[in-house]
C-alpha cells in the first residue's frame, strides 16, 4: 500500500483517506460509478440467495455454498463502499479510529472466510466428479454446515488476533491515509512503536489463509482435470467442466487480485494503480460473483428467471433480470 506520511508522534482520533484526491473534479462521476456497482452487487447477490433459497433444484450442497458466498460479497463490499459514498461528498474524507479497526476487523473477516470457503467448494466439486457415489455420505448436510462455519471461525479468529494486534499499536501524526480505506499495512506505516509481531503474523496468515487454500484448490482441479480427461464421451468431458468453470473462474478472479493487492510493493508505487488495484479487489470481485455464476449456469439462469417471473415483473424483465437467455 501507499505510505503514510508520518512527521511528529500525536494521538490519532481519525484518518484522513486520500484515496482519489488527485481527481477532485471527478468525485460526482465516482460517486455515480461506484453507486451503480454497489446497487448491481447488492441485486445480484440478494437475487443468487433467494433463487437458491426458494428454488428446490439448487437445494444441493454447490449452491449451498453459493449463497454463503454471495451473502459474503454482500458483507464484503458493505464494509468499504458505503464509506467511499459519504466521502465522495466530503471535502475532508475522514474515519474515526474505531471505524478505522471496525473497517480492518470486517475487511479481513471476510477476504479470510471467501478464502478458505472457496476451498471448500473446491472440495465439493472434487467429490462429485472424482468420487460421485460417495458424494451423498461426504457432502452431507451435516458435512456442509461444518465447512461453512469452518470458513467462519477461520475468517473471525484471523481478524481477531489482527485487529487486536493493530488495536495496540502507537500511532504517528500525521493521520492522512493515500487510500480509501483502512487495511493492516496501512497502519503499520504509521506506526511508532514495534510491529514485529503484527508483520509475523501477517506472514502466517499470508500462508495460512491464502497460500493454503490456494493450494488446496490447486490440487483439487488437477485431480479433478484429469478424472475429467478420463471420460471416455466428449458430452460428459463437457458437462463435467461446466460444473467447475464457474467456481474456477471466481477463484482465478479472487486469488489473482489479492495476490496483486498484497503483494504490491508498499514504497515508490503511483497512487492511482494502487487504488485501481484496490478497486478490482474490493469493489469489483464481490459483483462479478453472481454475473459468473448466472452467466456459466443453467441451473442458475432458470432458477432466476423463475423468481424475477413469480413477482410482479414482466417475461422480459424477468429475462433481464437472469441476465443470459
Amino acid at each position: 500500500m501507499i505510505a503514510f506520511e508520518m512527521n511528529n508522534q500525536t494521538d490519532v482520533a481519525e484518518f484522513i483517506f486520500l484515496g482519489f484526491s488527485n481527481h477532485p473534479n471527478l468525485q460526482g462521476m465516482f460517486f455515480l460509478i461506484f453507486l451503480v456497482i454497489y446497487l448491481t452487487t447488492l441485486l445480484g447477490n440478494i437475487l443468487i440467495i433467494a433463487a437458491t433459497r426458494v428454488n428446490p433444484v439448487l437445494h444441493t450442497p454447490m449452491y449451498y455454498f453459493l449463497s454463503n458466498l454471495s451473502f459474503l460479497d454482500i458483507c464484503y463490499s458493505s464494509t468499504t463502499v458505503p464509506v467511499m459514498l459519504v466521502n465522495f461528498f466530503q471535502e475532508k474524507k475522514t474515519i474515526s479510529y474505531e471505524g478505522c479497526l471496525s473497517q480492518i476487523f470486517f475487511l479481513v473477516t471476510s477476504t479470510g472466510t471467501e478464502s478458505v470457503l472457496l476451498a471448500a467448494m473446491a472440495y465439493d466439486r472434487y467429490v462429485a466428479i472424482c468420487q460421485p457415489l460417495q458424494y451423498p455420505v461426504l457432502m452431507s448436510v451435516k458435512v456442509c454446515v461444518c465447512l461453512v462455519a469452518g470458513s467462519w471461525l477461520c475468517g473471525l479468529a484471523n481478524s481477531m488476533v489482527h485487529t487486536v494486534l493493530a488495536a495496540t499499536l502507537t500511532l504517528c501524526g500525521p493521520n492522512r491515509i493515500s487510500h480509501f480505506l483502512c487495511d493492516i499495512p496501512l497502519l503499520l506505516m504509521l506506526s511508532c512503536s514495534d510491529t514485529s509481531l503484527n508483520e509475523a503474523m501477517l506472514h502466517v496468515a499470508r500462508i495460512a489463509i491464502g497460500l493454503s487454500p490456494w493450494l488446496f484448490i490447486t490440487v483439487s482441479y488437477t485431480l479433478i482435470i484429469s478424472a475429467i480427461l478420463r471420460i471416455p464421451s466428449a458430452q460428459g468431458r463437457s458437462k463435467a467442466f461446466s460444473t467447475c468453470a464457474s467456481h474456477l473462474t471466481v477463484v482465478v478472479i479472487f486469488f489473482g487480485t489479492a495476490n496483486v493487492n498484497y503483494g504490491k510493493p508498499n514504497v515508490g508505487y503511483n497512487l492511482d494503480v494502487d487504488i485501481l488495484v484496490s478497486v478490482l479487489f474490493c469493489v469489483m470481485t464481490p459483483m462479478f460473483n453472481p454475473i459468473i455464476y448466472s452467466l456459466r449456469n443453467k441451473e442458475v439462469k432458470g432458477a432466476l428467471r423463475k423468481l424475477a417471473g413469480g413477482c410482479v415483473f414482466p417475461d422480459s424483465l424477468a429475462s433481464r433480470l437472469s441476465w443470459v437467455d
